[in-house]
């Protein structure tokens, strides 16, 4: 994967840099629900603040930045489902 489609993927929030759990996933050739399976099962292996999720409000504001289109959604329907790493 270029330098410059991981740089596109890479977002501040909470004044950390971050990547969003699908792009990482897309990263790594897995699916979503397997790094965060794989993440869980290993949870002792990362730092205390390895992974968060958004609030409500952060997600909401986030999508706005992003523009999301109604067609594609990028996956993204609820905060909950979406973690930070």
């Amino acid at each position: 994967m270029q330098l410059s489609i991981i740089q596109n993927k890479i977002f501040e929030i909470r004044g950390q840099k971050i990547m969003l759990d699908f792009d990482l996933a897309e990263m790594y050739e897995v699916e979503t629900h397997v790094l965060n399976q794989a993440v869980r099962r290993n949870i002792a292996r990362f730092p205390s603040d390895f992974m968060f999720q958004l609030t409500e409000r952060e997600f909401e504001n986030w999508k706005s930045q992003i523009v999301i289109s109604n067609s594609v959604k990028m996956g993204l329907r609820k905060s909950n489902r979406t973690n930070i790493f």
